[in-house]
C-alpha cells in the first residue's frame, strides 16, 4: 500500500511539473478559449524559457493575451468602479511585446491574433488611462514611460478615436511633476494642435511662459485661449493673470470684474478668483469664494490659510472703523467691535485647522501668535515656545 501511495505520489509531481511546463500550444488555446488570465500565466513562462524567448511567436502571444486581458480588465472597471483590476500593467507588457516580436520578425502572426503593426497603433487608450493611474499614485517614472508609449501609438497612424491633446497634456504635466520643465512646453503646445480645450493646458502653458519670462508666447497663449474658450472663465482667469504679470492692473480689474463668480465649480478656479480678489484687497469678496471652495474641497492647507488670512483683514477693516467710531461715540461702533472680535476669532479657528495640515509653517504660527496676544489668550506662549524649537 505504501508503494502504490508514493507512486501516486510521484505521479501527482510529475503532473504538476508537466502541468507548469512552458507551452505557446497551450497558450494559444487558453487565449482561443477566452481564459485570458491561464493564458498570461503560460506565456510568462513562455517567455522564460530560454529557447521560447528568442522567437518572435513567442512575443506576438504574449502581446496579444495582454492586450485582450487588459481590454476585458478595464471594460469591467469601466461598467464597474469597485472592479478590481489585476493585471493593470497588462497594457504596458503588451505594447513592450509587441515591440520585441517586431524586432526579431516584423512579419509574424498567428491565426486570430493581432500583428504587432495592428495591435501597436491601438493600445493608446489603454496605455493613457494606465499612465494616468501612475501620475495620480505619483509614480512619475513610471508614468513618464507609460503615456511616452500612448503617445507613440497615437501618432503611428491616424487615430481612431481622437484624444484631443489629453495623451500630451498629461505627458506634460509629468514632466512638470518631474522637474523637467524645458520640455513640457512642447507637449502642452502639442495637446493644443491636436484640438485639445482643456482649460488647464492653457494655465500651465501660461505659467511656464510666465516662469521663462517669455511674454510673446505668454501672449500668444492668452490669445489663444480666447479664441478657443471665449466664455470659459477659466479662460478670464488667464487673462487677468497675465495682465497682472504684464502690469496691466487697470486691465486685470476689468476683467476681473465681469467674471461671473457662479459659473465656477472647480476648487482650483475658485481660489484663483479669490486669490485675484485678496490682491485687490476685497476680503469681502474673497471669503465666501474660498468658503464654498472649502465646501468642495476640505482639508486644503491652501484655503484654509487665505481663510483665514481674509478673516483676519476682515477683523483690521472691522475694527479699524471701531475706533474711528470712538471719537464720536456713534452707537455702531459696538456693531464694528462685535464683527470685528467675531472675524478674529474665525481667522485663529481657520489658521489652526490649518496648523493640523502644516504645523511648522511659520507664517501661519507668527500670525497666530498675534492673533491670541490680542486675545489675551495662554495659547500665545505656546505658540511662541513652538516658534523658539524651530529656530
Amino acid at each position: 500500500m505504501k508503494k502504490i501511495v508514493s507512486i501516486i505520489g510521484i505521479l501527482l509531481c510529475l503532473q504538476l511539473l508537466s502541468a507548469q511546463k512552458p507551452s505557446l500550444t497551450k497558450a494559444y488555446n487558453f487565449f482561443y478559449d477566452k481564459n485570458f488570465l491561464k493564458a498570461k500565466e503560460m506565456i510568462d513562462l513562455c517567455v522564460q524559457d530560454e529557447k521560447l524567448s528568442g522567437k518572435a511567436q513567442t512575443w506576438l502571444y504574449k502581446g496579444n493575451i495582454c492586450y485582450f486581458l487588459a481590454n476585458e480588465e478595464y471594460s469591467a472597471k469601466q461598467k464597474d468602479a469597485s472592479v478590481v483590476i489585476d493585471h493593470p500593467d497588462a497594457p504596458v507588457e503588451a505594447y513592450a511585446a509587441f515591440r520585441k516580436s517586431l524586432e526579431l520578425n516584423p512579419n509574424a502572426e498567428a491565426m486570430d491574433m493581432f500583428t504587432a503593426k495592428e495591435a501597436m497603433k491601438q493600445l493608446y487608450p489603454l496605455l493613457l488611462v494606465r499612465g494616468v493611474d501612475q501620475l495620480i499614485e505619483k509614480d512619475y517614472a513610471a508614468a513618464k514611460q507609460t503615456l511616452a508609449m500612448s503617445m507613440e501609438s497615437y501618432e503611428m497612424d491616424k487615430p481612431q478615436y481622437p484624444m484631443n491633446g489629453e495623451i500630451y497634456y498629461y505627458y506634460a504635466y509629468t514632466l512638470e511633476s518631474m522637474g523637467e520643465t524645458a520640455d513640457a512646453p512642447k507637449y502642452y503646445q502639442k495637446a493644443l494642435d491636436d484640438g485639445s480645450q482643456n482649460p488647464y493646458v492653457f494655465a500651465r502653458l501660461l505659467e511656464l511662459y510666465k516662469n521663462s519670462n517669455n511674454k510673446a508666447s505668454a501672449e500668444a497663449v492668452v490669445k489663444k485661449a480666447k479664441e478657443m474658450l471665449p466664455n470659459a472663465a477659466s479662460t478670464s482667469l488667464a487673462e487677468v493673470d497675465y495682465l497682472y504679470w504684464t502690469g496691466d492692473s487697470v486691465g486685470a480689474r476689468k476683467v476681473l470684474n465681469n467674471i461671473n463668480a457662479s459659473s465656477l465649480t472647480n476648487p482650483d478656479d475658485i481660489v484663483n478668483l479669490a486669490n485675484f480678489h485678496i490682491k485687490e484687497k476685497r476680503y469681502d469678496l474673497a471669503t465666501p469664494l474660498l468658503e464654498y471652495a472649502n465646501r468642495l474641497s476640505p482639508d486644503n492647507f491652501v484655503i484654509l490659510y487665505n481663510l483665514g488670512v481674509c478673516k483676519y483683514c476682515l477683523h483690521e477693516e472691522a475694527f479699524k472703523n471701531y475706533n474711528d467710531l470712538l471719537l464720536t461715540n456713534s452707537s455702531q461702533k459696538d456693531y464694528y467691535k462685535e464683527i470685528s472680535d467675531k472675524s478674529l476669532q474665525q481667522s485663529a479657528d481657520y489658521f489652526e485647522q490649518a496648523r493640523k495640515l502644516n504645523p511648522t509653517d511659520t507664517s501661519l504660527l507668527n500670525t497666530l501668535r498675534s492673533i491670541y496676544v490680542q486675545q489675551q489668550s495662554p495659547k500665545a506662549e505656546e505658540i511662541e515656545r513652538i516658534l523658539k524649537s524651530l529656530e
